[in-house]
């Protein structure tokens, strides 16, 4: 083997190990109980579940495409800000499983009619895109959503069993 094909394999490994590690998140540590409350850290990339005030798991997410900042039209690629409730399931979603975000709430409504724009909707804390599950955490490697929380297919699997309709998320900057 010569020198330069060595080292193109080496920068190849080093190159697939760095983006191994930014994409690794430990397994979703799952305590005994259902969710009653969901907290999503936006800056932190991170989704909380927790029953009475005690976490049950955490999760890596991706956020919509500008996550920085309160949505505050549709098209605008962010994740909203603020308490919404999980009020339905969606098991024939275009991406492994779904639940509805309450977004635009009552305040959103408001804003949006104040500045004259469509508040958006749509909101969904959901898996991978069907056919592109392989991705797997590769999906954390950048925001990509229009302004949902995604999840790896197997996290949204025990999502969707742990978080029942009507459960409150809590959205923050």
């Amino acid at each position: 083997m010569n020198i330069r094909k060595l080292l193109a394999s080496i920068i190849l490994l080093s190159i697939t190990a760095i983006v191994c590690s930014y994409a690794w998140w430990p397994p979703a540590t799952l305590r005994p109980g259902i969710a009653d409350k969901v907290v999503v850290f936006k800056s932190r990339r991170e989704m909380v579940l927790f029953r009475d005030g005690r976490e049950l798991c955490r999760y890596r997410v991706s956020l919509g495409r500008s996550p920085v900042g309160r949505k505050t039209r549709a098209g605008d690629h962010k994740t909203p800000e603020g308490d919404y409730s999980l009020d339905s399931k969606n098991p024939s979603s275009g991406f492994h499983l779904a639940m509805n975000v309450s977004c635009p709430n009552s305040v959103d409504r408001e804003r949006a009619a104040r500045e004259g724009v469509d508040p958006g909707g749509l909101i969904m804390v959901h898996g991978i895109k069907n056919g592109l599950g392989w991705l797997g955490r590769l999906h954390r490697l950048a925001d990509w959503t229009d302004g949902c929380i995604a999840l790896t297919n197997p996290e949204m699997d025990q999502f969707y069993a742990l978080v029942p309709t009507g459960t409150p998320i809590d959205i923050q900057p």
